[in-house]
């Protein structure tokens, strides 16, 4: 049951948020013919001189790709963030970081300024690493487990809608012009204020209250708002018996996550997921659309128009996978969605090989970059986020997300600055590259991930116990000392009771 508090909270959060991460990752590519020009004139009007080529490219490589270091410092700091100020108030606060970076963008063209371009993309993109940990996060507390991988698929469908949002703005029509590029970085000042305006009438995490701030009143009217309905007694109750647990216990630190024996291939698989989600090859497919669009013999001036359709598809896919992540589960969808990108990128690979033998061969490889699209927004676009949400207790989930979240812009980086090399030396071939590790992601998924669907936390850490190599009572005393502290109280009667001639009364 979706509540109108849930849908807002869902639609305000990502709209601030992941919306301005797909935003920004496309909004740079119809203006960066104009954006060179400006950083040529800028350079030529301070020494008197043109800028080289090679210093020109090291420039525009640097706009680009430094986003992601600003995102890798965001997850970075997003855990003592989210532990101080809460879940919903970091996304609130996070809204300072993209109003600077849209001023500092939109008025480096009027200061003469391409330095405040750089800064305004490298603040951006902490904004972005802040955003991915804390929407997540938010969005897997607020909701029921019955819906949570539909709430949770919000985050990419927001992503998709920003990529598409950026190519339609980027267009000549609108302000893919010289003298309006600007406006397409202070648009992002539009998502923000929304999200400052809504955001503050919707309450915090009930599980943040609950477990962190111990406040069971403000919890019960979280849950009451979010539910959308007045009896809560029983989700509170859920929640409590974790509150018994974490009454006494503080956030763990990432080299305390990783040395936890119960949750390790939990963190394995969160890493596997991340690294996969960015070095799938996506960003090698948006780099190709242009020439595979011109080699099928569509006219350059349309190819802006007809680039629009990997957007829709993309965003087509990620609402198709929200409707049905719950009647399927994660793990069809993940390995489903590698195993198919496999499939086509090899298929691909071979239609860009032998496309100036064929004639009809480049509309198969403009078939195969939209079915990759679809493939990867079908599972793998997304659900890493819930499942890392799932995986963990509320005193271990701020480290996953920053462990999540190094992993996701460390690799983002890696094939910045590594695919430009891959294609110059295997041209067409470098699409097997990622085909193999689009392969190794569905295999170890395949053997590892067990589905997590309508299941409780303990359920989840019951299934990886095995793997783990802890005991199913090992694993529920690690999530639920009481027990173990309950049991040792009974032994140590039994004993005292033995001493006094009682008769001994053993656990069986």
């Amino acid at each position: 049951d979706w509540s109108g508090s849930l849908i807002v909270a869902s639609l305000a959060g990502a709209f601030g948020s992941s919306f301005l991460y797909g935003y920004n990752l496309s909004v740079v590519n119809a203006p960066a013919v104009y954006i060179k020009k400006f950083y040529n004139e800028t350079w030529q009007r301070r020494y008197g001189f043109s800028m080289d080529e090679s210093t020109l490219t090291l420039l525009w490589s640097i706009t680009v790709s430094i986003f992601a270091i600003g995102g890798l410092v965001g997850a970075i700091i997003a855990t003592p963030i989210v532990k101080f100020f809460g879940r919903k108030r970091t996304l609130l606060l996070n809204n300072v970081f993209a109003v600077v970076a849209a001023l500092l963008m939109s008025l480096s063209s009027l200061a003469g300024s391409f330095e405040m371009l750089i800064l305004g993309r490298v603040i951006m993109g902490v904004d972005a690493g802040i955003s991915l940990s804390a929407l997540p996060m938010y969005l897997s507390e607020i909701s029921p487990k019955e819906i949570r991988g539909s709430l949770g698929q919000v985050t990419a469908i927001f992503i998709c809608i920003g990529v598409f949002t950026g190519q339609v703005l980027g267009l000549p029509e609108i302000f893919g012009k010289e003298s309006q590029w600007p406006f397409l970085f202070g648009m992002i000042i539009v998502p923000s204020l929304i999200q400052v305006v809504v955001l503050p009438f919707l309450p915090e995490s009930p599980r943040y209250l609950l477990l962190e701030k111990q406040d069971t009143n403000k919890a019960e009217k979280a849950f009451q708002t979010f539910l959308g309905k007045d009896d809560v007694s029983h989700e509170v109750e859920e929640v409590l018996s974790e509150n018994r647990v974490q009454r006494n216990t503080q956030l763990v630190s990432i080299l305390q996550l990783l040395r936890t024996r119960a949750v390790r291939w939990q963190v394995c698989t969160v890493v596997v997921t991340m690294g996969c989600y960015q070095l799938c090859g996506l960003n090698a497919i948006w780099y190709y659309t242009n020439s595979i669009f011109s080699e099928a013999g569509i006219n350059r001036d349309t190819i802006p128009y007809v680039t629009l359709s990997t957007g829709a598809v993309e965003t087509v896919a990620s609402v198709f996978s929200g409707l049905v992540i719950e009647r399927l589960g994660r793990r069809p969808l993940l390995i489903g969605g590698f195993g198919l990108m496999v499939v086509f990128f090899a298929v691909l690979t071979v239609s860009l090989t032998l496309q100036n033998n064929v004639h009809w061969l480049p509309y198969l490889s403009i078939f195969c970059i939209l079915a990759i699209i679809a493939s990867f927004c079908i599972g793998p676009g997304g659900i890493p986020f819930v499942l890392t949400g799932e995986f963990f207790q509320q005193s271990q989930r701020p480290a996953a997300f920053m462990i999540a979240g190094t992993v996701n812009w460390l690799s983002n980086f890696a094939v910045g600055l590594l695919f430009p090399f891959i294609q110059s030396g295997l041209q067409t071939y470098c699409f097997l590259v990622f085909a193999a590790i689009c392969s190794a992601g569905a295999i170890y998924l395949f053997f590892v991930l067990p589905e997590t669907k309508n299941k409780t936390l303990n359920e989840i850490s019951l299934a990886f116990a095995k793997r783990n190599k802890v005991s199913l009572e090992m694993q529920e005393m690690n999530h639920y000392p009481e027990k173990r502290k309950s049991s040792a109280g009974q032994d140590s009667n039994s004993t005292s009771s033995e001493g006094k001639g009682e008769p001994k009364r053993g656990i069986v």
